[in-house]
């Protein structure tokens, strides 16, 4: 065969492969790259974008950039607001199960359409029967966990499992089929975000706009139903209903994401954002805009990459943005991140540190008042504690002491920097402040929770630093406490348990 023709057959060939949408994006975007130049189609290398294509990319001066871009960012949102209800609701998985429920439906309709002389590629065909056996999984998840024994993971994992081997044996099916070709509905699988078109953005568009405005009406509803079911369904809100709902919310954004990221990757763009998000805030509301907001700039991020890098797949590389948020939020989200909940625990444990301190300080110079002739007219008229003291009262090494010395003096509490050691005026009234609360607490726990005094010393020590100022009210009032000053140590006291009130006389 001559060099001409064998050239015409293989680009028949890679045309009638590749769909029309993802050849005229690819060489849309190789022409950017290299104006005027041949590329062979085997070239597999990745270059660094120009300035150019930053500039084109940034401007959004291509067509179908902007579709893209505009489709995917819309499906980031709306899966980010709806994967945060389910992330609450412990039914993060039920997306994956769901997407993988509509590839045997995705097959029916190719064969049914074909049969019936239909087109088998065409997109609301597909979306329908996708739909259908998709609305089939949900169904048959939820009838799996509440007429058996099973949990909810094993029937998720049992639906997801048979439906997706379903769909890939229909898919086989397909091959052998004499009627039409089943080239191109793998995108369905991975997703082909590149051939978007304007009808499938308006399609996203739509189901966004739908999904985010029933996350913003029923947000109080859903808030109930995800947090406390129970309760819900006794302030008599429809449980069921709104249940259904949020599962009819799922099914939207997996169908129509479906074409986009594919049925494998959109668990992403309904769990990591969500979960991105949770390191973030303590609020629902909060959380639900903070994950719309991190899904749609992953989405957007993500296809915008993929435009300047054409090589690089969009749902890939939509995951891979998407990712890279969440691995930032577990690090440094300001309410559940690792480095902030590491410096927030640092600082409690110099807290409860500083504070043994000072207790043990005042503790040995109140001993010294009590056993010195002549009560002097406080503790503070005692002289000054010295390191063998400090260290018989805890179990600190010398040179944890000392530490513990230094830093309590540079933040103004003990004065001096050798022995001996003496608490200033700030330290002291902070001592008695730490003495007098672990002692009400101490009993407390002697008096009503019934703790051996020889012991109460280290359950005190487990909660007294976290007490509120409420807290300490309340102890005052059941030891009947008001005093200012510091009680006696109750560890040689013998606390008697309040007796109950004696029973009224039975008969007449």
């Amino acid at each position: 065969m001559s060099g001409p023709r064998l050239a015409i057959a293989v680009c028949c060939v890679v045309v009638g492969l590749v769909p029309a949408g993802a050849w005229s994006h690819a060489a849309h975007a190789r022409a950017i790259a290299s104006p005027g130049a041949q590329q062979s189609i085997t070239d597999r290398s990745i270059e660094w974008p120009s300035a150019n294509q930053w500039r084109r990319l940034l401007l959004m001066e291509d067509y179908n950039t902007r579709v893209v871009i505009l489709g995917t960012t819309l499906l980031g949102c709306a899966a980010g607001m709806a994967g945060s209800f389910t992330l609450l609701r412990k039914r993060a998985l039920m997306g994956d199960a769901l997407s993988h429920a509509t590839l045997p439906g995705i097959g029916l309709a190719f064969i049914l359409a074909t049969y019936l002389g239909g087109d088998g590629k065409s997109l609301p065909i597909l979306l329908v029967g996708a739909t259908v056996t998709g609305v089939i999984g949900v169904v048959a998840i939820l009838a799996i966990h509440s007429t058996t024994r099973l949990k909810e993971d094993t029937a998720l994992g049992a639906v997801l499992s048979v439906f997706f081997g379903a769909g890939i044996a229909l898919l086989g099916v397909i091959q052998q089929m004499s009627e039409g070709h089943a080239a191109g509905l793998e995108a369905f699988i991975y997703g082909e975000t590149a051939s978007m078109g304007i009808r499938d953005a308006q399609l996203i568009a739509v189901a966004a706009l739908v999904c985010i405005g029933v996350c913003v009406l029923l947000f109080k509803e859903l808030k109930l139903l995800c947090f406390d079911e129970g309760f819900a369904g006794s302030r008599g809100l429809p449980v069921m209903r709104l249940d259904l709902l949020l599962m009819g919310l799922v099914v939207l954004v997996c169908i129509v994401g479906l074409h986009a990221v594919g049925l494998i990757l959109i668990i992403a763009l309904l769990v990591i954002p969500a979960a991105a998000a949770r390191f973030w805030t303590e609020k629902m509301r909060n959380m639900t805009i903070i994950s719309g907001c991190l899904g749609a700039a992953g989405g957007m991020l993500g296809a915008g990459v993929s435009a300047v890098f054409w090589k690089l797949p969009s749902g890939a590389m939509i995951v891979l943005v998407c990712t890279s948020f969440f691995l930032v939020s577990m690090l440094g989200g300001t309410a559940r991140g690792v480095v902030p909940r590491a410096i927030r625990r640092r600082r409690l444990n110099r807290t409860v540190a500083r504070q043994h301190l000072l207790r043990a300080m005042y503790e040995v110079v109140e001993m010294a008042a009590q056993v010195k002739q002549g009560q002097p007219a406080s503790v503070t008229d005692v002289g000054a504690v010295t390191l063998d003291q400090l260290v018989s009262r805890r179990s600190w090494t010398p040179g944890q002491l000392r530490r513990e010395l230094r830093r309590a003096a540079r933040a103004g509490l003990v004065e001096g920097r050798g022995e001996p050691f003496r608490l200033t005026s700030a330290g002291m009234d902070e001592a008695v402040r730490v003495t007098r609360q672990h002692r009400l607490w101490e009993m407390y726990l002697i008096t009503y929770a019934e703790v051996a005094p020889s012991v109460v010393d280290r359950d005190a020590d487990a909660i007294e630093h976290v007490l509120e100022p409420e807290i300490m009210a309340e102890l005052e009032a059941a030891l009947e406490k008001r005093e200012p000053g510091v009680p006696a140590s109750p560890h040689d006291l013998k606390v008697a348990a309040p007796q109950p009130a004696a029973s009224a006389a039975e008969g007449g």
